[in-house]
């Protein structure tokens, strides 16, 4: 059986709160559906992961042991990508969230603000606003991104432009 990863309805966007100086996110706003799906993703079997994957953005040597068990035992490969269980976010309510950069999540009130705002000593003008869409493939690199950094709308959003040498 195939696995998919739970999509959203349609695309999910996301407003980007960006620290000028630093080039980095400060937070994201999201509403209920960004979060039900970071929820589902989180959901899926490490086994699924690897038919999901691109081979570009598979981290570490999972791919490896994917393809060993494959390999070794084509019944148990196929347990594998069976089904993922969908856990919907029960309890979440329409209106928007913080998602700060590292993706911890709070409802979006001056009282969450405000400690993030004094925390990276902002002033007024080092704020600025950029709205991205979130697909598949942003998905997979948000997934990728959370087991490897704490930067992780920084990373996916706001990729550094590496020097040629």
């Amino acid at each position: 059986m195939q696995t998919t990863l739970p999509m959203p309805p349609a695309k999910v966007s996301l407003k980007l709160i960006i620290h000028k100086g630093s080039n980095r996110v400060l937070y994201a706003e999201a509403g209920k559906e960004f979060l039900e799906f970071i929820f589902n993703i989180l959901c899926l079997p490490v086994g699924a992961l690897t038919t999901l994957l691109k081979p570009d953005i598979m981290f570490g040597h999972l791919g490896n042991v994917n393809d060993s068990i494959r390999n070794l035992s084509p019944s148990f490969g196929s347990r594998m990508r069976s089904s993922p269980m969908h856990y919907p976010a029960n309890g979440l309510k329409e209106g928007l969230y913080l998602v700060k950069n590292d993706l911890e999540v709070k409802p979006l009130s001056t009282a969450s603000l405000v400690p993030l705002l004094n925390e990276f000593h902002v002033k007024e003008g080092d704020l600025e606003e950029k709205v991205v869409d979130l697909g598949m493939d942003e998905g997979l690199k948000l997934l990728k991104a959370t087991l490897q950094s704490k930067d992780v709308l920084t990373d996916v959003f706001l990729p550094t432009v590496k020097p040629e040498v």
